[in-house]
């Protein structure tokens, strides 16, 4: 309803607008959080609607520990990005436009970790397939920005489609369209099905192009044609993201099979290694942070595979500390590109004057994603370790996998939370210049929060 309504709350407060359409998911990040006690012991809160009655399709909607953490993500970075938006694009004839998109796709995210019907679920992926086509191509005048949408929306929608034909075999089995009805079976009926294979690959078909995961990471590096603010919110955050939560949504179903296992571990080993290789040899600081989220996203499928305790501890750590220290570098890529007029790292250095709090909110979150005791992305890097060491089988391929992703990751912090920043200073297309309050509030926030956590 928001959305609906933010064009015109743009149009009658235009300079304060990102600070008023930011209340509602300040509000319910407040709300969820309200709710950490409650689920920390054990409860959980589901809310029915009838849609379809007679096709089994109802509007229903669950909290639990896995969703609250999807949900505080979504609301709470979204409530940094829709200020920081206001102060990115202000001026821009489309501000509006573009704070309706964005509210779209937050309520379609919401709408996909809340959901415990299998076709409402369905329903809001799509969603974020189609609100995510017009944030990627909101410079729609750019050739690249049009090409960087479509390219986008046929991939993740065609694995859409396959997930919805994973999720209807999934009802046919278990006889039911609630998820939790089907996590109260078990896996035995579905593993024992002769339709096992069919829904395993279909769903995979789903997460995996939603995640970015190899064959199908080639789309996440190509979105980066979007403004800044999109590229934080869908691409290191939320969207990109949503496969991971299906896998770990689904996972109890899954788990205990071989297929699954080397199907997860598999795919993630080899997107976590490529992410981060190719994002050693990029100069834009967008493409470098878009290649090292591939490497991040496959570090969360690989543990998922794992199927342990430890491994489901780390990968919910590991998604925090992501969305902590790549969504502020996400942010401060922007703020320097604004500043600037660049993003290439060869053609800035020396910016700590000009930029102190964007240096100091970038140099938090490269220690962060550097695994720098006493910052959070240590806590995670040690989960990741503590997972691999008592991974079922493979356990020092795994490990040595992990070991050399995470060294490449401490250079990649460097390289775009600290090099541009010091050193001499670079002679830049527009001279160097601290944004407004909008621009550097969201990344020192997120940023601090690394370290407090």
């Amino acid at each position: 309803v928001l959305a609906l309504f933010a064009p015109w709350v743009h149009r009658l407060a235009p300079r304060r607008s990102g600070w008023i359409l930011a209340s509602l998911p300040f509000v319910l990040t407040v709300y969820f959080v309200s709710h950490v006690g409650a689920l920390a012991h054990g409860d959980t809160f589901r809310a029915a609607f009838a849609w379809v009655p007679f096709l089994g399709i109802n509007l229903t909607f669950l909290l639990d520990g896995l969703s609250l953490l999807f949900c505080l993500l979504i609301t709470g970075i979204g409530t940094l990005v829709v200020i920081y938006s206001g102060g990115y694009l202000a001026g821009h004839p489309q501000l509006g436009r573009f704070y309706a998109y964005i509210l779209m796709f937050m309520a379609s995210m919401l709408g996909v970790v809340l959901s415990d019907n299998a076709i409402a679920l369905f329903v809001f992926w799509e969603l974020t397939s189609l609100s995510s086509f017009f944030l990627i191509g909101f410079y729609h005048e750019r050739e690249a920005s049009r090409v960087a949408a479509l390219q986008a929306l046929l991939v993740t929608g065609l694995g859409g489609l396959a997930l919805m034909a994973g999720l209807l075999l999934m009802g046919q089995i278990y006889g039911t369209l609630e998820l939790t009805q089907m996590m109260a079976q078990g896996g035995g009926p579905l593993q024992s099905s002769p339709l096992f294979l069919p829904v395993l690959f279909l769903v995979l078909a789903g997460a995996f192009t939603k995640s970015a995961q190899f064959p199908f990471h080639i789309w996440l590096p190509n979105a980066m044609e979007a403004p800044a603010p999109v590229s934080t919110y869908l691409h290191a955050a939320t969207m990109v993201k949503a496969g991971i939560y299906l896998m770990a949504r689904v996972n109890p179903l899954f788990m205990g099979s071989e297929v699954w296992f080397w199907m997860l571990v598999g795919a993630g080993t080899v997107t976590m290694l490529l992410g981060a290789y190719l994002a050693m040899v990029q100069s834009d600081l967008k493409r470098i942070l878009a290649y090292s989220t591939v490497s991040a996203l496959g570090t969360l499928t690989l543990l998922l595979g794992l199927g342990t305790t430890r491994a489901a501890e780390a990968a919910m750590a590991y998604l925090l500390v992501h969305g902590l220290y790549k969504g502020t570098l996400f942010l401060t890529a922007g703020a320097v590109d604004h500043g600037t007029g660049t993003r290439d790292v060869n053609e800035l250095g020396g910016l700590r004057g000009a930029m102190p709090i964007t240096a100091l909110a970038a140099g938090l979150a490269a220690l962060s994603m550097a695994g720098i005791p006493p910052f959070f992305g240590f806590i995670g890097k040690e989960a990741i370790y503590v997972a691999a060491l008592g991974s079922p089988t493979a356990q020092g391929l795994v490990t040595v996998a992990a070991l050399i992703a995470n060294l490449l990751f401490v250079a990649i912090g460097l390289i775009v939370g600290i090099r541009p920043f010091v050193g001499a200073s670079k002679e830049t297309p527009h001279p160097p210049h601290e944004g407004s309050i909008e621009l550097w509030v969201g990344p020192l926030i997120l940023g601090a929060l690394g370290l407090v956590a």
